[in-house]
């Protein structure tokens, strides 16, 4: 009786592990379900970063149009000859001098300036960050000149849209 209770005690203790079948199956699993899941963070941290694009994009352009709407009212000095947009796009958050204030109090255009999102040194200052275009450049091959009318990613990656984001 002996030998029968010892033989039904070490098939138990032998059945409590996992095979190497199992093990390897579970992995397999594991593996899959892994390669579904970068995709998907992939996709997500892009959306991300295009979402941070568009709010940038429009924050800026809102301020220059404020500075341009400042320099039309006759709050922002400007030169002979000049565009009334920006000379740099520090000038946003340093604010100008008002023209009609008594006081000489400054307007803030910004409280900061957003950085592109697609740029990845994180050394380089926001202002140059981003590609500028002057009034004077063409749409299509804008270049940097005596004032910023607008501004784009340099990135050379495209939007899940298809379009590049220089273009947004």
């Amino acid at each position: 009786m002996k030998r029968t209770k010892r033989t039904k005690r070490t098939k138990r203790m032998k059945r409590r592990g996992f095979t190497l079948i199992e093990l390897l199956v579970t992995l397999a699993i594991l593996a899959l379900l892994g390669t579904m899941v970068v995709p998907v963070a992939q996709i997500t941290s892009q959306r991300r970063d295009e979402a941070e694009l568009r709010r940038s994009l429009r924050e800026i352009r809102a301020g220059i149009d404020a500075f341009k709407k400042a320099s039309d009212e006759g709050r922002v000095a400007k030169a002979a000859g000049a565009t009334g947009y920006p000379p740099r796009l520090e000038m946003l958050v340093e604010g100008v001098r008002d023209m009609r204030s008594p006081k000489e109090a400054k307007i803030y255009f910004m409280r900061r300036l957003p950085r592109d999102p697609f740029h990845t040194d994180p050394e380089t200052p926001d202002a140059d960050t981003w590609g500028k275009r002057s009034y004077a450049s063409e749409p299509d091959e804008p270049k940097e000149g005596e004032d910023v009318y607008d501004v784009y990613s340099m990135s050379e990656k495209a939007g899940m849209n298809g379009i590049p984001y220089r273009r947004w």
